[in-house]
């Protein structure tokens, strides 16, 4: 029996039930801040509509041989040792099949001012150029 809030109400003024609260589902509030879209696919929750495309890229460039060790999501500490912790998590990490160059990607749509502090600390700190898609 699905437990509608006609349902329940027919219930109390029958007097089976004495009250009932019903929460309403969340709100999402309008837009995001730089206008993207989250997308869930299998399980896997995607900041926007760019990074879950890219990623399915990726998908069919390991299936074919030409990546391998796809990882997404990828923390750094930025601040080791630090009194605050400072993180850069990269969207995909993945190694070229016929160089075996590790490329660390993130998927933009807008560069803000903390994103390029992180990707100066990145270089500074790995020697990691970020592969902005």
């Amino acid at each position: 029996m699905k437990w509608t809030k006609e349902h329940l109400q027919s219930l109390k003024r029958t007097g089976k039930i004495r009250d009932f609260t019903c929460a309403e589902p969340e709100k999402k509030s309008g837009r995001a801040k730089y206008g993207n879209n989250k997308v869930e696919w299998q399980g896997l929750k995607f900041d926007s509509t760019k990074e879950y495309l890219r990623y399915r890229e990726l998908l069919l460039l390991l299936k074919h041989g030409v990546i391998g060790q796809l990882r997404r999501q990828v923390p750094y500490e930025l601040n080791e040792g630090g009194t605050h912790s400072y993180k850069y998590v990269a969207d995909h990490v993945y190694m070229m099949a016929d160089t075996g160059e590790t490329i660390v990607e993130d998927v933009k749509g807008h560069l803000t001012v903390v994103y390029k502090k992180k990707r100066k600390l990145m270089k500074k700190l790995f020697n990691i150029t970020i592969l902005e898609v």
